[in-house]
């Protein structure tokens, strides 16, 4: 951070070319106090991945500031008062969930910070924080990717003509979260999407991404037809989503379940059946292994590499599931292969863990269901069948409500 030596110069060098451009003038201009002064932003760190980012500024001064959301292209607009910065361009060069970031004068005594994203963003956290014998003081600005309807539902309830609060010591969460007078959530993600098709099926062909939407659409309708439940889709369309954008997605609708939904491939083609993941350190076995390391690898066909986040970020993206919400995610688990049972084919020792990055969110109960797979020629079949995917998905949602009551009862 600059020092406090650095800040006084800056100010002077501007002092003095303000100086220069008021040589000609005659009459005796008292000195500008501090308070009038412009803001002086003199330093920035921008750090993130594709489904969170964060963005901190340097002040001399506490800032007051406003956040209004705009669309066409997805916007976040921080407005300041009147402000001089001081920043260096890389230091706020656009990253993360940010695909361009605009500063300057907007009019007399105005400034503003535009940041671009290429899909719905929302502002998680905005503070200003005191540095140290308040020398200068820090706007810290925590981003995150949201679905279409929550960055709608932030534009709709914002007024631009009435005079927004300035900035306190308390923390603004825009998000919705989880709240017990709330629906009961469950974030239902179709594994693959866009540029990574998934497995494909060695009879029909037909690709992994479209039986997983398939069966996501059939599940969340199966789901919103329980009392007091709502069930939201990671993804409604053939397209690409990070395994971060996936995991921040359920967060961000404070979802009180993901269920990610896959149907992969193995070697041995007579191997079929429906398992259910959940998230350990240590892999239970060596398909559950391969599996992990596989469906971790979905970034990477897509072209994205996170080797250069920052130790802060890459902390958050491997840190695994707190003890417990794993043992929610196990009771969940149970409670599917308890169901699926007679019902649905099930592997031997149907309930399996490995290292999978998208049951990482450390606060939201996740599995991965492998309905089948698509290289064994039965399972094929009925992956593809629409009758087997509604009758599925009714049992996935009867698992579901089995599990809440199960929760509700134990004071979850």
């Amino acid at each position: 951070m600059p020092s406090f030596l650095t800040k006084t110069l800056y100010r002077l060098a501007m002092g003095a070319f303000a100086a220069s451009l008021c040589l000609a003038v005659v009459t005796p201009v008292l000195a500008v106090s501090a308070s009038a002064a412009p803001l002086l932003a003199f330093g920035a760190r921008i750090a993130g991945d594709d489904a969170r980012t964060r963005l901190v500024i340097d002040f001399d001064r506490k800032p007051d500031f406003k956040v209004h959301y705009v669309a066409n292209p997805y916007r976040i607009l921080i407005d300041l008062p009147e402000t001089d910065f001081g920043i260096k361009a890389e230091e706020l060069e656009a990253r993360g969930i940010f695909s361009d970031i605009r500063y300057g004068t907007m009019a007399a005594g105005r400034a503003r910070i535009v940041l671009t994203a290429s899909r719905p963003v929302g502002v998680v956290l905005a503070e200003v924080q005191e540095e140290q014998g308040a020398e200068s003081y820090r706007l810290v600005i925590d981003t995150a990717i949201v679905t279409g309807e929550v960055f709608q539902g932030q534009m709709d309830k914002q007024s631009w003509q009435a005079s927004a609060p300035a900035a306190s010591e308390e923390t603004p969460v825009l998000l919705p979260g989880s709240r017990p007078d709330g629906p009961f959530v469950i974030a239902v993600d179709a594994g693959h999407g866009g540029i990574d098709n998934g497995a494909r099926g060695g009879a029909t062909k037909t690709e992994e991404k479209n039986v997983t939407l398939a069966f996501a659409r059939e599940l969340a309708d199966a789901l919103n037809k329980l009392p007091g439940t709502k069930a939201i889709l990671t993804r409604d369309k053939d397209e690409f989503l990070s395994l971060s954008q996936r995991v921040q997605l359920a967060r961000g609708e404070g979802a009180n379940l993901l269920i990610s939904i896959h149907a992969d491939t193995l070697k041995q083609k007579d191997i079929r059946g429906a398992t259910v993941y959940t998230i350990s350190d240590k892999a239970s076995d060596s398909l559950a292994a391969s599996l992990a390391e596989r469906e971790n690898l979905s970034d990477q066909i897509a072209g994205i590499s996170f080797t250069d986040e920052p130790a802060e970020v890459a902390d958050i993206l491997l840190d695994l599931t707190r003890r417990e919400t794993q043992a929610f995610s196990i009771n969940l688990a149970q409670s599917v292969v308890g169901t699926f049972k007679d019902e649905v084919l099930l592997i031997n020792n149907p309930h399996r863990h490995a290292g999978f990055r998208v049951l990482t969110a450390p606060d939201v109960p996740s599995i991965l269901l492998e309905l089948g797979f698509m290289s064994n020629k039965d399972d094929e079949q009925l992956l593809i069948d629409p009758a087997w995917q509604k009758k599925v998905a009714g049992l996935v949602a009867k698992a579901v409500e089995e599990y809440r009551e199960t929760v509700v009862a134990n004071g979850g």
